[in-house]
């Protein structure tokens, strides 16, 4: 006797995000038929051939624009009420608004969505009230909800919506690879060409945009590096020239300052080789939701200096694996930095820290069975 699984439609807006899923498709194959859906290209084609899934290929776009929303909300529906999915799981904001609310016209017995981070506490005016009721609109028309993190739980209940929701696990919806994040041969024989043993080396790895505290960071650096010319700085990302630039007098610094390294976006091992040839990992972002970024700096065995924002002081504990300290503050984040060059009793005890840490709570597969065990749950 063949035994129906229950359909699944997994989304995202564009399909760059589907990162976040497509490691999970084989383990969730065995239980559901996965489909996925997101804005067209390449990746959600390659992923679909590979894996053997079917795709739904529906322009969503990020900005708001209500004639092309509603075009399509109107095919997102169409799609629902065809293939009739027991569940429909969204990430990112404008997936989750328009499928949460195709979903539950199409009245799809498990609407979820995942919340990985919230715009709308640091934006202002009326930008802020529309960006607040679209997540209430989310959170509305879904049947569950799961915030990354517990401070976006917190906001969330706090300002949208007192719905029931919880973190599964520790947090994070990706996990780490411990066994790609680490500190293999390979990596430590690319690292060692870029590392330079008599200087103290602090590294950002993120966008290089204003609201990832990048002013703040070249501001406090280059003030450290004139009493400490030991030090120099890389910036591992790309520049967002069109939504949130650097001031142009720090992006002179940047172009200018033989001690700060701006070396472009890296992935794979050319990126863990700028996270084992530093010696601190420094995020003094204005917001997130649960920063990767920190996950593998901790994983690669870096004390962090991040700011006390959700999703990063709940992956760093003060003073144990690194420092919190206040965002968009220069003076904070120099007295962070010189006491993580000066004090290296300290700092060794935040690196012993780093790696067990991460290992323990955000470990990939642990992250996965949360939400495999959360799905179980909820079909049940």
């Amino acid at each position: 006797m063949t035994i129906r699984k229950y359909k699944i439609i997994r989304s995202v807006t564009v399909d760059d995000s589907l990162g976040f899923v497509e490691p999970m498709i084989p383990s969730l194959k065995e239980k559901y038929e996965v489909q996925l859906l997101c804005s067209p290209g390449k990746n959600i084609d390659r992923i679909c051939q590979e894996y053997g899934v079917k795709g739904h290929r529906i322009y969503m776009f990020r900005r708001m624009s209500p004639f092309k929303d509603f075009l399509s909300l109107f095919r997102l529906i169409i799609i629902f009420c065809e293939e009739k999915p027991y569940m429909v799981h969204s990430m990112t904001p404008k997936a989750g608004l328009l499928c949460m609310l195709a979903a539950w016209v199409a009245r799809v017995p498990r609407r979820v969505h995942t919340f990985t981070g919230l715009v709308w506490p640091t934006a202002s005016g009326l930008s802020r009230r529309i960006l607040m009721v679209t997540d209430w609109l989310t959170c509305a028309c879904a049947t569950h909800v799961i915030p990354e993190g517990q401070g976006v739980l917190n906001d969330l209940q706090r300002h949208i919506t007192k719905k029931p929701m919880r973190v599964l696990g520790y947090g994070n919806v990706r996990g780490v690879d411990m066994v790609k994040f680490c500190r293999r041969p390979e990596v430590i024989e690319q690292a060692n060409v870029l590392r330079k043993e008599d200087k103290f080396t602090f590294i950002f790895v993120g966008r290089i945009v204003g609201d990832k505290g990048i002013n703040e960071l070249v501001m406090a650096f280059c003030k450290l590096n004139l009493g400490y010319p030991n030090t120099r700085l890389y910036l591992v990302g790309s520049y967002e020239s069109n939504l949130d630039p650097v001031r142009l007098d720090i992006l002179d610094a940047i172009n200018t300052d033989p001690a700060i390294e701006a070396v472009g976006s890296k992935s794979t091992n050319d990126l863990l080789a700028y996270y084992a040839a530093s010696d601190c990992f420094v995020f003094p972002s204005y917001r997130e939701g649960f920063p990767n970024t920190v996950l593998e700096a901790g994983a690669m065995g870096l004390p962090c200096i991040v700011t006390d924002i959700n999703g990063s002081r709940e992956i760093i504990v003060n003073n144990k694996n690194g420092m919190i300290i206040p965002s968009k503050n220069v003076d904070a984040l120099y007295n962070a930095m010189e006491q993580m060059l000066l004090n290296r009793e300290q700092t060794q005890q935040f690196i012993a820290n780093a790696r067990p840490m991460i290992e323990t709570r955000f470990e990939q597969g642990f992250v996965r069975k949360c939400l495999y065990e959360f799905y179980e749950e909820i079909m049940n």
